[in-house]
């Protein structure tokens, strides 16, 4: 069991911080058909029902976009993911197919608006991740990204360093279609534990259906 640490540097920020870890074996593949058929019914229905205006509606999004300003990151330049996925799908464009487990948590981080960091936990050095704040020059290759600045970016650090922050995770700890012990970090920053745990049970859920999962465990923290 990986343990998680909270900072007090981010509880000065947001006092109300809770997160949920869902740990789980599971088996990876490249592409799933049924999940993007859920995908793609799930896009036609969210674009149904919002706009790029309903952003402002979102306290999950809204409340990270809150932090990122409290730790002097301008949440427009660095978007969380989750709003970034929003928008995406709400100006009609495919999410990004990467692979079944990137893509069912990034549906989750949707129907949520959680920023969710996933891990290949075998990947994770040590068995404590700490939540903090980015330092200036502090080293970070972001998925996809290359060297990111993630100077008062919220961030979990392992010892070795970071591995995820609410905009992009770390390389080093991505997953790939060789992962098989996943850990998904859920951030409520907006402090709705009940809508954290249910984000967490969906993405156990879809993890069941689409991975050959048993669903792993949940814990907040």
């Amino acid at each position: 069991m990986i343990h998680i640490q909270v900072s007090e540097e981010i509880r000065s920020v947001c006092p109300t911080f809770v997160g949920a870890a869902l740990e789980a074996t599971f088996c990876n593949t490249t592409y799933s058909a049924p999940l993007w058929d859920e995908i793609r019914n799930f896009q036609a229905d969210y674009c149904r029902k919002y706009t790029t205006e309903s952003l402002k509606e979102m306290p999950a999004i809204q409340a990270t976009r809150a932090v990122y300003k409290a730790c002097g990151k301008d949440p427009s330049r660095y978007r969380p993911s989750a709003e970034a996925l929003v928008r995406r799908m709400l100006k009609g464009h495919d999410l990004y197919q990467i692979n079944t487990a990137v893509d069912l948590i990034n549906l989750a981080s949707i129907a949520y608006g959680y920023s969710i960091g996933g891990f290949d936990a075998d990947k994770i050095a040590g068995d404590v991740l700490t939540l903090g704040i980015g330092k200036a020059g502090e080293p970070y290759e972001g998925i996809g990204r290359g060297q990111l600045n993630i100077d008062g970016l919220p961030v979990y650090r392992d010892r070795n360093g970071g591995i995820g922050t609410p905009t992009s995770d770390h390389e080093r700890t991505k997953l790939s279609t060789s992962t098989t012990h996943l850990l998904a970090l859920v951030n409520g920053y907006d402090g709705n534990s009940g809508q954290v745990l249910a984000c967490a049970k969906y993405i156990q859920e879809l993890l069941k259906k689409y991975t050959a999962s048993d669903g792993g465990t949940i814990h907040l923290y």
